[in-house]
């Protein structure tokens, strides 16, 4: 691997750890926001991944970004997304088309 690779595969997982460190932030928030969140991450890995020739499924991928099955986060730290959440998700949505 070379510096550069080192350099981003450093920041990448510096981000999961900043998402980790910040559960509250909720995977809608970052969609509505920046347009991705924790389960595009894992979208992007298996990607990759594929385009590399390596076996990663989007589960495995998803336990990588989130620390944990999904399931459990899932169940420990996802709150129901709000009326305004889901508006403002949906405007986002359309704004995209």
């Amino acid at each position: 691997m070379d510096q550069q690779q080192a350099i981003e595969a450093a920041t990448f997982r510096r981000l999961l750890s900043h998402l980790d460190n910040h559960k509250e932030v909720q995977n809608i928030e970052l969609m509505i926001l920046a347009d991705f969140c924790r389960n595009c991450l894992a979208k992007w890995m298996v990607a990759e991944a594929k385009e590399r020739g390596v076996a990663l499924d989007y589960e495995q991928a998803r336990e990588h970004v989130y620390g944990m099955p999904y399931s459990e986060w899932k169940d420990r730290f996802q709150r129901p997304a709000t009326a305004e959440q889901l508006a403002a998700f949906e405007k986002r949505q359309s704004e995209k088309e």
